[in-house]
């Protein structure tokens, strides 16, 4: 019996043992809420995820588990549960985000329709001359694009493709890079969706969310440091793990997926009269309109004394799931426009490009469908939040000095579970507070545990809505991005606790932070010893 007959039978087995279970849990006598079971599905979902490498079913026996375990023994409760509470919840909730996801699809179909790509490929291929520099060009692109991780992947993404595929980067190592930039850079960037998230949940304090949002910045070991891991690794060419196997089959075969499985692609002739002003001034606009509208919804333009006028009040009172789709409908009219009236394409060619933008975004889009229904019956249903407040605040009396590095492992397992760092911050970030006294600097130590902690499960997680937006952005199959990812960020993370282990003695950031970095540069040295001795 070969390999991938008998990983089936075990997620099989693994299937059919966690709806057992909790058929055999909900029709006993014992509350699920808030309890360990809380976090089962998600486990579960992970798991089978991680055995099967396909994710749909992976997710949809995670959420029939969860519906299960919250009905109360109940068939019909149980259905309701899955249905409403789960997938009709996830779509209405994440409207927003599909309609942006949608609109960003097309955008892209009409850039490259337009030779717009095209004409950046044929730049690129004349100023980017190594598959080093097309690794930190992608990076850089995404540390420019700060403002929302979703916005992030999904740009980038579509800018880099035809520039990494030149240089025969694989797609998992270009899906790694847009993850391993995206939410890092929003978290330490003040003017983020990210730091509008994490400020709402400052009060209590003493202090404004973004001024206690700033102070916590030099803390965030993992967010610093992936972005430092990226620069390193490129740099030293010291890639390990499954990572390995892709980039050699990329550089020695052209086989940028390194598996039987591939993202189905649209492939279109474009307009030889593109030039790269087609993909940057759209690329330019859609920032600019994005910003304007995250704005207008937050209040910026209101009467509310206190959003109106105030860029950041307003940043932080927006709503992104709705000021991405604001702006992302304005945008694709204007870029209707700019491309009939440039001559690049006619209004039917234009009007081609929606069904193809569509269809390029369906996986993304069922993935996230999927996710969210199993966070929403984990979170809402069975008191995951709560289930995690009483562990922390039950233990927290004894671990004193310990308690970032603390913080930073129950919020990675947490956001791993879960697959939301905004999910798990909303939760730790008021227990965080209530820890510490505002004059102690344990404070924005453990608040940067807490949001470090949620950006690494986040990127372990198969079931992140970042994770799949990465996968999106990069075409890649999403079990080989989780595949190859997940080495690297563990990597980080051992080193990030290393750091907030030290922190909670020495409290400077600066040394934690030559630490880490040299913690960095020593294992990939190691990497590279023991690669060259195995050859």
């Amino acid at each position: 019996m070969d390999s991938k007959k008998i990983k089936n039978i075990i997620a099989l087995v693994v299937a059919a043992a966690s709806v057992v279970t909790a058929i055999i849990v909900s029709c006993g006598s014992g509350d699920t809420f808030a309890t360990f079971w809380a976090l089962f599905p998600p486990v579960v979902a992970i798991v089978l995820a991680l055995i099967t490498k396909e994710v749909y079913s992976s997710l949809f026996t995670g959420i029939v588990g969860g519906g299960i375990f919250a009905c109360g023994g109940s068939f019909t409760t149980a259905v309701d549960h899955i249905v409403s509470d789960g997938f009709i919840s996830a779509v209405s909730g994440q409207s927003g985000i599909f309609i942006f996801l949608v609109i960003l699809g097309i955008v892209v179909a009409l850039v490259n329709k337009s030779g717009g790509s095209a004409a950046f490929g044929r730049w690129a291929s004349t100023h980017i001359k190594s598959r080093a520099g097309a690794q930190l060009a992608t990076m850089a692109l995404g540390v420019l694009i700060f403002i929302d991780d979703y916005f992030n992947c999904l740009t980038v993404g579509s800018v880099m493709l035809p520039v990494c595929d030149a240089h025969k980067i694989s797609r998992s190592k270009l899906a790694y890079i847009i993850d391993a930039t995206a939410a890092p850079i929003c978290m330490i960037a003040p003017i983020s969706s990210w730091a509008a998230a994490v400020s709402s949940y400052a009060d209590g304090t003493g202090m404004s969310g973004i001024e206690l949002f700033v102070r916590a910045i030099p803390y965030n070991f993992y967010s610093l440091l992936t972005l430092f891991f990226i620069i390193m690794i490129v740099v030293m060419k010291a890639d390990y793990g499954p990572m390995l196997r892709h980039e050699r089959n990329a550089i020695d075969n052209g086989d940028l997926f390194s598996s039987e499985e591939r993202v189905e692609t649209t492939t279109e002739t474009p307009n030889p009269k593109g030039k790269v002003t087609d993909l940057i001034l759209p690329v330019l606009v859609l920032i600019a309109v994005s910003v304007f509208a995250l704005i207008y919804v937050g209040g910026f333009f209101g009467d509310d004394p206190a959003y109106a006028g105030n860029f950041i009040e307003a940043f932080a009172n927006t709503d992104a799931t709705v000021g991405l789709a604001w702006g992302a409908v304005l945008v694709l009219v204007l870029l209707i426009g700019y491309v009939i009236c440039r001559g690049l394409m006619t209004f039917k060619d234009a009007m081609e490009c929606i069904p193809k933008g569509f269809f390029a975004m369906v996986p993304a889009i069922l993935i996230l469908t999927m996710a969210t229904s199993l966070k929403n019956i984990s979170n809402d249903l069975l008191g995951s939040k709560e289930f995690v407040e009483a562990l922390m605040v039950n233990n927290a009396g004894s671990l004193d000095k310990f308690l970032p590095a603390v913080i930073f492992i129950v919020a990675t397992l947490l956001a791993f579970a879960t697959g939301t760092s905004w999910g798990t911050f909303g939760i730790l970030i008021p227990i965080v507070c209530s820890m510490f006294d505002v004059s102690n600097p344990l404070l924005f130590i453990g608040m940067s545990a807490c949001l470090a902690g949620a950006v690494c499960g986040d990127h372990c997680s198969p079931i992140s809505d970042t994770t799949i937006m990465s996968s999106a952005g990069a075409q890649c199959l999403h079990v080989n991005h989780v595949a190859t990812q997940l080495p690297y960020a563990i990597t980080v993370a051992v080193i990030s606790f290393v750091c907030f282990l030290i922190a909670g003695f020495v409290q400077n950031a600066v040394i934690c932070l030559v630490i880490g970095a040299g913690l960095v540069v020593g294992t990939l040295c190691l990497v590279k010893f023991c690669l060259n001795k195995s050859k």
